[in-house]
C-alpha cells in the first residue's frame, strides 16, 4: 500500500491509535472505501481513499477493503466500477483479496430483514411514496403513523415474502423500520429499508426484484465484513443512530465504530454527482474524463500524478470543520511534485517569426542546455540556433509599458541560452496592419554573458523556425468563473461557467529535443509552465500537450480573472 514516509497525525488516526492500545477491537484495523457505482470518482473521493487505506498502512496486520454499495440497479453500471478500480490504483493503494459488493450479502440483508419483521420492528407500508414523505413531519412537526404500522407479524412476513416473489408491481410496498416517528431525527421516522424495483443488475442479474436501502445495506455491510472502523464525512453523522438501532436490533457479532471527518470542497468547481452528471449530459464538457472536471479520470488526463494528490490530501488534512479549499493549494502541490521530475524545454505557444540578419543564413549553432537544473542524472539537451526563430507574441510589444523587460523596437533582450538581440525593424501585414515578422541583430560575443557596459535584464524563449517542432497545446483553467459556483444565492451554478476554461493552440512551436516525446511525459516549458504528454493524443500527427498548471497562481490571486 502506498503511504508517506511519516504517516500524518490527526484526530481520527489518535482514536485508532487509542483504539489499539486498549485493545477494543482485539488489536485489529480493518477500513473500508464504499464507493456507489454511479458515477465517476473525483477528488474529495481521494481525501477518503488516501486516509481509509492510509490507516490500514500505517497499522500491522491492517486492511482496507474496496466494496461496491450496489443497492440501486437504476443508476449503477460496470463502466463505473472499472473505473473505480483504476483510480483507486492510479492512487497506488491495492485491495488484494478485500474486493466486494453489497450484493454479495443480499440474501443475508433479506434474512436480516425478516429478523426485524419477526421482532416487530419493520413492516410492510403500502402507502404511495409521496404519502409517506408527507408523513414523515418536517424538522419543526413530528412525523405521523402509517396506517400499516400495526400490521401483525405474520401479515408482514406473508407481505414480504410475497415481495421477493415479484407478485406486486414496483412501488405498491415498502419495508420499513418501526423506530420513532416522533424523533427529532427525521432519518429515525421509520425509514424504508426494502423497495419493489424490477431492475437487471450488474452482479445478480434478474435473481432480485426487491433491494435494500443504503442506510440498511451500508452499515450491515461493514459489519458482515468486520470492519473496526467505518470512516464516513459528515453528512452521514445523523445516520449514525439509525445504523446502531440497525446493528443493535440485529445483534451482529460486529458492530463497527463510525468517525466523521469533513468532505473535501474545492473553489472554482462542484462535487456534486447530480451535477457533474448535468455537465456531462448537457455537453458543458466532453466527458466524465474532460481534464476540467474534478474527477480522477479527467485529472489524470491533464496530467496531474498520484504523488500530487497524496501530498494535496495530506495538506489539507483531516478536520471535522467544513471548509472550503483554496484552488491555490491544490496547484502549488502539483507544481512542487513536477518541479523535480519534469524536463525542462522551450515551447513558444503564440509563435511570432524574427530574423536575425547579421546572423549567417546557413548556421546552425549547437547550443547546450541541462534538462534540469537541479538534477545532473537527466543529462544535457541540443538546441539549434539559426537565423530565423520563433519568439512568442506576448514577449514583444511594439509600444511598451513602463518597466517594460522584454522585446520592443530599438531595444535589447537576451535569447534563453543564446545571445543578446536587438529589434531593428517591424514588419507588418499593409492590409490588416497586424505583426508579422521581426529583423533584429545579434551581438556575437555575449554569449552566456552581457555585452560590456550595457545591462541587459530581459530574457525571453525561443525556437529555431526550421529545427523545432510543431504541435497542438491545450490550455485550461478553471471551469467556474467564481470561487463557490453552487454557493451562490438564486443563481444556477451553470451561470458561472468560464467560457475560457478550454483554448486550443495549433500552430505551437517546441524544441526539437521533444519531436519524440514519449506519451505519459511531464515537462516543464519555460516560462510557460508544466504541460503533459497525454497517450490518448498519441495517434494524433502532431504533438499534443496538456496545461497541467502554470509556473505560478494568476488565476485565483486575479479574482478568478486569468
Amino acid at each position: 500500500m502506498a503511504k508517506s514516509e511519516k504517516a500524518p497525525v490527526d484526530f481520527i488516526r489518535n482514536i485508532i491509535a487509542e483504539d489499539l492500545e486498549t485493545n477494543k477491537h482485539n488489536g485489529r484495523v480493518v477500513t473500508r472505501f464504499p464507493p456507489e457505482p454511479n458515477g465517476y470518482l473525483h477528488i474529495g473521493h481521494a481525501k477518503s481513499i488516501c486516509l481509509n487505506f492510509g490507516v490500514a498502512g500505517e497499522n500491522a496486520g491492517g486492511r482496507c477493503h474496496l466494496r461496491f454499495d450496489d443497492t440501486n440497479p437504476s443508476k449503477e453500471e460496470v463502466e463505473f466500477i472499472e473505473s473505480i478500480q483504476k483510480d483507486v490504483h492510479w492512487l497506488g493503494f491495492d485491495w488484494g483479496d478485500h474486493r466486494y459488493y453489497a450484493s454479495d450479502y443480499f440474501e443475508q440483508l433479506y434474512d436480516y430483514a425478516v429478523q426485524l419483521i419477526k421482532k416487530g420492528k419493520a413492516y410492510v407500508c403500502s402507502l404511495s411514496g409521496e404519502e409517506i414523505r408527507k408523513y414523515r413531519g418536517t424538522l419543526q412537526a413530528p412525523g405521523k403513523d402509517s396506517p400499516y404500522r400495526d400490521r401483525n407479524i405474520e401479515e408482514n412476513l406473508v407481505l414480504f415474502t410475497r415481495m421477493r416473489a415479484g407478485e406486486f408491481a414496483d412501488g405498491e410496498h415498502v419495508l420499513r423500520a418501526k423506530i420513532d416517528m416522533a424523533s427529532p431525527n427525521i432519518n429515525m421516522r421509520d425509514p424504508v429499508i426494502y423497495r419493489i424495483l424490477r431492475m437487471h443488475h450488474h452482479q445478480t442479474g434478474d435473481k432480485w426484484c426487491i433491494y435494500p436501502m443504503y442506510d440498511f445495506t451500508h452499515c450491515i455491510s461493514d459489519a458482515i465484513e468486520g470492519i473496526t472502523h467505518s470512516l464516513c464525512t459528515l453528512e452521514f453523522e445523523d445516520h449514525r443512530p439509525l445504523y446502531d438501532w440497525f446493528l443493535d436490533e440485529l445483534e451482529t457479532r460486529c458492530h463497527p465504530q463510525q468517525i466523521e471527518f469533513s468532505r473535501l470542497s474545492l473553489e472554482y468547481t462542484v462535487m456534486s454527482k447530480r451535477k457533474l452528471t448535468q455537465l456531462v449530459e448537457e455537453g458543458h464538457v466532453t466527458g466524465w474524463d474532460d481534464p476540467r472536471m474534478p474527477t480522477l479520470v479527467g485529472l489524470r488526463k491533464r496530467g496531474y500524478t498520484a504523488a500530487a494528490i497524496h501530498k494535496f490530501c495530506e495538506r489539507i488534512g483531516i478536520s471535522k470543520s467544513d471548509s472550503v479549499t483554496e484552488l491555490y493549494v491544490l496547484e502549488d502541490c502539483v507544481r512542487q511534485d513536477l518541479d523535480v521530475r519534469a524536463p525542462r524545454a522551450m515551447g513558444v505557444l503564440r509563435p511570432l517569426r524574427v530574423v536575425i540578419e547579421n546572423y549567417p543564413a546557413e548556421q546552425v549553432e549547437e547550443l547546450t542546455a541541462k534538462c534540469h537544473p537541479n538534477d545532473e542524472n537527466m543529462g544535457t539537451r541540443i538546441i539549434p540556433l539559426t537565423q530565423e526563430i520563433y519568439i512568442d507574441r506576448n514577449d514583444f510589444e511594439e509600444v511598451p509599458p513602463p518597466k517594460y523587460k522584454r522585446l520592443s523596437p530599438g531595444k535589447e533582450v537576451r535569447l534563453r541560452y543564446a545571445y543578446v538581440i536587438r529589434c531593428e525593424k517591424v514588419i507588418k501585414d499593409e492590409k490588416t496592419g497586424e505583426i508579422q515578422e521581426l529583423r533584429c541583430s545579434y551581438d556575437s560575443g555575449t554569449l552566456g554573458k552581457n555585452p560590456e557596459g550595457r545591462k541587459v535584464k530581459g530574457v525571453i524563449h525561443w525556437v529555431s523556425a526550421h529545427q523545432s517542432a510543431t504541435a497542438h497545446v491545450r490550455l485550461y483553467d478553471p471551469l467556474f468563473t467564481v470561487p463557490h459556483p453552487d454557493g451562490e444565492k438564486e443563481a444556477d451554478y451553470r451561470t458561472f461557467l468560464n467560457p475560457d476554461s478550454l483554448k486550443l493552440l495549433t500552430d505551437c512551436r517546441v524544441e526539437q529535443s521533444l519531436k519524440h516525446a514519449e506519451p505519459g511525459q511531464h515537462y516543464q516549458f519555460e516560462r510557460e509552465g508544466y504541460f503533459y504528454s497525454n497517450p490518448d493524443d498519441a495517434h494524433q500527427e502532431n504533438l499534443v500537450f496538456n496545461r497541467v498548471v502554470t509556473l505560478r497562481d494568476s488565476w485565483t490571486k486575479a479574482g478568478g480573472k486569468p
